[in-house]
């Protein structure tokens, strides 16, 4: 069997979840890796055969999505061309992680493409939404990466195609310890802001993870690093909590490690509000930004404990399994392209 893989490469956790996946696939077929996208930080050990730029949302620094560097980094002529330039109907089984190229090559083919993805999971009707509507972020969400049959991953496995997450082998073998540090990781503000918020807690000692610093800098009770996936996982591994983004890999991450998390989701991204909705009803906290009204809530959450218990069991393959038994009857899900709105 001839599988085509394709993997979101905007930031890092489509490329974390495809690192357990990948061998598992190599098990079962011929695989081939299309990634697009940048702002990732990971890069796959395997030779990836399609690497394309595909459609990104840039990250701002004052907790949101940076709207005019989204449009100007993204040409949809470019976009255009690499949807026609992947050569679908050569595959058996195409599966997909929230990759708009082949998604939408697949459409205009009239060909199944299989989703397993976060994205899948959090457009389940039964998964939560925020309570404020978001009529474009949901239409944004559902015409990105559309497919003919998903499998989804979210903080709960609420439906039979929705599974709790991918963890990584590196982090299940862990065992974890609890030190003084909180964990940061909020790409979307300016290191000048969460250095002054963190400055403000200077009984707490916090590592932050930046994409804009080069080497670790220190200040009284703050260490500043480089985005580093060895620094990062030694961090996560022994910190007393995590606070970040309400994406969807590093919040299972620090839940698996029974970690004390706090959320911030971003601005104007659909996704991580549905994510931040999930996880508050988990008794997760939630903050809405980091402004100056937000110090107490920190400081609450601070000095209180705060161990959500999960679980996240290793059933990747069992998945996988499940999803080429589909694809293999042939049940003849809708490969018509989606309507353009």
């Amino acid at each position: 069997m001839k599988i085509l893989y394709a993997i979101q490469g905007t930031g890092n956790g489509h490329l974390s979840r495809a690192l357990e996946i990948i061998p598992i696939l190599q098990q079962k077929g011929a695989v081939d890796l299309l990634v697009s996208g940048i702002q990732g930080d990971l890069k796959l050990p395997y030779h990836v055969k399609y690497q394309l730029k595909g459609l990104s949302f840039i990250f701002g620094k004052k907790g949101g999505v940076d709207i005019w560097n989204t449009y100007r980094k993204n040409r949809m002529k470019r976009l255009y061309k690499e949807i026609k330039s992947v050569p679908v109907q050569e595959y058996d089984l195409i599966i997909n992680d929230f990759e708009p190229v082949t998604a939408w090559a697949c459409a205009m083919a009239h060909k199944n493409c299989y989703g397993l993805s976060h994205q899948s999971a959090v457009l389940h009707p039964l998964a939560p939404k925020p309570l404020k509507e978001d009529w474009l972020g949901l239409k944004i969400l559902k015409q990105y990466a559309p497919c003919s049959f998903s499998f989804g991953f979210h903080f709960k496995a609420f439906d039979d195609y929705i599974f709790t997450p991918v963890i990584r082998s590196e982090i299940r073998q862990i065992q974890p310890e609890k030190l003084a540090h909180y964990t940061v990781y909020l790409p979307s503000y300016s290191d000048k802001k969460l250095l002054k918020l963190f400055s403000s807690f200077p009984d707490f000692k916090f590592e932050i993870f930046s994409k804009h610093f080069k080497k670790a800098s220190a200040t009284y009770n703050i260490i500043i690093r480089p985005v580093n996936n060895e620094d990062f996982v030694k961090s996560l591994s022994t910190c007393s909590g995590v606070i970040c983004g309400a994406g969807f890999e590093t919040p299972a991450e620090a839940l698996f490690l029974k970690k004390k998390l706090l959320v911030v989701p971003m601005k104007g991204q659909f996704e991580q509000q549905c994510n931040a909705a999930m996880l508050k009803t988990m008794g997760i906290t939630v903050l809405k930004n980091l402004k100056k009204k937000s110090c107490h809530a920190i400081e609450k959450w601070l000095l209180k404990d705060e161990i959500i218990e999960v679980n996240f069991p290793d059933e990747t393959e069992a998945i996988i399994d499940r999803l080429i038994a589909i694809a293999q009857k042939d049940l003849k899900f809708p490969a018509t392209p989606p309507e353009i709105v």
